[in-house]
């Protein structure tokens, strides 16, 4: 009998799957022909410490370290600057104090980032921004998961799950796999798979976030430039491949699917990108959308459920799942086997399904 049964095979279900692979039997199921295929796919990729609520910001700091030491690190530098005009002052300001950024003067800016025009009055910078690669840690968290002795499946599409006294039936095309637990890491999917198992749902909401690749600013290098944020993060572009990646930071309410983005949306969110810089977006060379999961009050939520202890959440990771994935399964990990979590005990109780009873 397998020890856990992990539904999911994006980051949350491979990071999750390779700290449970340390104690018992592992056994991810992917129902696409390829691991990270869904939000795990479509991320931009950004490892920045003070990013996200408190909760996320105490995962993203015990996550530091493995991401940049654990099988060679998988971070490289990027910077973040965060800009804006006359008329954004009030939510720059409020941004400056919550993303723990420093306010240069708007000349060290354009020698940054030369396409600046003169509409932009206000910048905060701050070094401390890493790209993350993000096919690199998937593949290092299911190694480890093969290394240990479990497996990965994917083109494995769960159709029924069934409690049963020792534990969980799950049924993968015309076969019946049973294990002691079952992980709920599906992204999108999580309450339809709890529905599945019996399990209450959480109530999450799949908000769309479209992406749009355009070709670099005027043929300018763009591969040292830091990620842009405009004030209330309504729109932001990075350095991907010598092109720049735009999104219009959309939250649109969708049903889990294989998103795409919406042409009026990725529209508006170019207007507001080109209305800080000099060079008009003539073209765009591809664009796509993912679906960030998040719970009710906007915590991950990670560790086995309150009413039923075997079905084991991994879930809600909002946009975060990448920065946070390290320490996220290891809490899940330390909360399965009842040992003292690594972050702080009031952080805790903002992440476990236990404040949802």
């Amino acid at each position: 009998m397998i020890d856990f049964i992990v539904i999911g095979g994006g980051i949350a279900g491979t990071s999750v799957g390779a700290r449970l692979s340390h104690l018992g039997h592992v056994v991810i199921l992917e129902r696409e022909s390829a691991l990270a295929y869904h939000a795990s796919g479509r991320s931009a990729a950004m490892f920045e410490e003070s990013y996200g609520s408190p909760s996320t910001i105490a995962l993203n700091r015990a996550s530091k370290d493995y991401h940049f030491e654990a099988n060679g690190g998988v971070t490289s530098p990027r910077g973040l600057m965060l800009i804006g005009t006359a008329d954004s002052t009030d939510k720059f300001q409020a941004d400056l104090v919550a993303m723990q950024l420093q306010q240069i003067s708007v000349n060290d800016a354009c020698a940054m980032l030369p396409i600046l025009n003169n509409s932009v009055t206000n910048v905060g910078y701050n070094v401390g921004a890493w790209d993350l690669d993000t096919d690199l840690l998937v593949q290092n968290f299911a190694r480890e998961v093969r290394h240990l002795g479990g497996i990965v499946r994917t083109s494995a599409e769960v159709t029924d799950i069934t409690r049963i006294p020792a534990g969980w039936e799950v049924t993968v095309g015309d076969e019946v796999l049973s294990a002691h637990n079952l992980v709920n890491a599906s992204g999108a999917w999580v309450d339809l798979i709890a529905q599945m198992a019996g399990i209450k749902p959480l109530g999450v909401t799949p908000l769309r976030r479209s992406m749009a690749r355009i070709p670099a600013p005027g043929g300018h290098d763009v591969s040292n430039w830091p990620m842009l944020f405009g004030p209330g993060e309504n729109w932001y572009a990075k350095p991907d491949a010598g092109a720049l990646i735009v999104s219009p930071a959309d939250e649109v309410l969708m049903p889990p699917m294989d998103a795409w983005a919406d042409d009026m949306i990725l529209a508006e969110g170019l207007a507001r990108y080109e209305a800080h810089v000099t060079e008009p977006v003539t073209r765009m060379l591809s664009n796509w959308a993912g679906l960030r999961t998040f719970a009710p009050d906007r915590n991950l939520v990670l560790g086995p459920d309150s009413i039923d202890p075997s079905f084991i959440w991994m879930a809600a990771q909002g946009g975060y799942g990448f920065q946070t994935a390290p320490a996220a399964s290891q809490l899940v990990a330390d909360l399965v086997a009842q040992k003292a979590p690594q972050i702080p005990t009031d952080m805790v109780a903002k992440l476990t399904p236990d404040r949802f009873s």
